[in-house]
């Protein structure tokens, strides 16, 4: 399998489309909903996925569900990440969206808040579905709107061949092995660090990736009673040892510029030996650099920490328009893409991991890394706050702005996470 170059720009947020697919813009005309003279009902189905699988893999998938059953009919409309996101975003507004559509996490809070998804835990009750087989689920006051089909995860990638020259014999698993043998891979000399930290303030993604997974990583929340718990000892924990990483000199130069992508290149380029990345760089990498010998673990925990870890994601998210006159049917199609078989199928061909707990993906043709991420996906838990949340991307940056300060002696981390806990609760309350 390979790795599909529109799916990684999506995960790097670095997506730029020029045009609009002219039936994504035609959506949400409110004619969907309509049954047909037969009692046939037509679904609009608006994502992006389908524009990064392979040719007719997901054309099949859907077709197989209107095969089981012959009264719906599906219409994909499929386009790139971008534009659908401009689509969905002013359908949302109008209340003119699909019947189903493709969601990113960070879009869910305002969607939701403007009445243009439905509660799906009404449905799933209507429908007797048992929401227990789901990994996860997005929810805005105990209701759920956005259902991860997908998940593509960021493990840490460790580069072997730097570890076995430091002395380093183990992958570390906690922080205080992850800081020493930083250390280690550091003090080879050269050009070589022992871990990047892409903080760009134009795409901050860094602060929900390479920042705060070390705190999900220990069981650790950025929010308490979904308001924000900045100040707390887990959190100031965290950026304490960000902190100590800088003070160290292990971080690789450029870190406040440095955007995700530019992580990756110097990983695969032998110049870093540990990050914190997606799961579908893993093609990438070794595309560009064959011969590099490296591994995906779990994230290092607090020393001590002996429950689950987390481990952050994005998904692939579904929910289904508040508008659309067959919500039933809708449903019908959305736990049909969450059973086993479908969503092990669907996960296959992505190279990404099953929303529906039960399901396992096809590991034969793939590179043997994802089985072991996958393992280690079981192991723990998805984990990412940021989404569901609003304004998601701003929160990112105000955060970044505060942690850049403490990494460059202007200020202590305490006046950031206070600061940081100010901003936040200005946006969500």
């Amino acid at each position: 399998m390979t790795t599909r170059a529109s799916r990684l720009k999506r995960l790097l947020g670095a997506v730029t489309v020029a045009a609009t697919v002219a039936t994504v813009a035609a959506c949400g005309s409110g004619d969907s909903g309509d049954a047909a003279a037969d009692g046939t009902v037509t679904l609009e189905f608006a994502q992006w996925w389908g524009a990064e699988l392979p040719a007719g893999d997901f054309d099949k998938i859907i077709n197989d569900f209107t095969a089981q059953n012959p009264n719906i009919k599906i219409k994909l409309l499929s386009a790139p990440y971008a534009s659908t996101k401009q689509q969905l975003v002013t359908g949302a507004a109008s209340k003119t969206l699909p019947d189903v559509v493709g969601l990113d996490g960070a879009w869910v809070n305002d969607f939701a808040k403007q009445g243009a998804i439905a509660d799906m835990s009404k449905l799933m009750t209507d429908a007797n579905y048992d929401s227990s087989q789901l990994a996860s689920q997005i929810q805005l006051d105990g209701k759920t709107y956005m259902i991860p089909v997908v998940n593509f995860v960021y493990p840490l990638f460790v580069n072997k061949d730097l570890l076995t020259k430091a002395g380093v014999a183990d992958v570390p698993a906690t922080r205080s092995e992850f800081l020493d043998a930083a250390k280690k891979v550091t003090a080879t000399g050269g050009n070589v660090k022992g871990w990047a930290l892409p903080l760009d303030t134009a795409v901050p993604n860094g602060i929900q990736n390479d920042v705060m997974s070390w705190l999900w990583a220990s069981g650790g929340s950025m929010l308490a009673d979904g308001k924000p718990n900045l100040t707390s000892p887990q959190v100031k924990s965290t950026i304490e040892y960000v902190k100590s990483l800088n003070d160290a000199g292990v971080i690789a130069p450029g870190s406040l510029t440095m955007k995700e992508q530019d992580k990756v290149e110097k990983f695969t380029n032998g110049q870093v030996g540990m990050m914190i990345d997606s799961l579908a760089h893993i093609n990438l990498i070794k595309k560009n650099k064959p011969d590099l010998d490296f591994e995906v673990a779990a994230l290092p925990a607090e020393d001590g920490y002996t429950g689950k870890r987390g481990i952050p994601y994005a998904s692939w998210g579904i929910g289904i328009s508040n508008s659309t006159k067959h919500k039933a049917e809708a449903f019908k199609f959305v736990s049909y893409l969450m059973s086993q078989e479908t969503n092990a199928k669907l996960s296959t061909i992505a190279n990404g991991f099953p929303g529906n707990k039960n399901a396992e993906p096809d590991f034969s043709d793939s590179d043997p890394l994802f089985k072991s991420a996958f393992d280690i996906y079981k192991q723990g838990y998805p984990a990412n706050e940021f989404v569901g949340l609003p304004k998601a991307e701003d929160l990112m940056r105000s955060f970044d702005e505060q942690l850049q300060l403490v990494l460059t002696g202007k200020q202590s981390v305490d006046d950031a996470l206070a600061k940081s806990q100010e901003s936040w609760s200005s946006v969500i309350g």
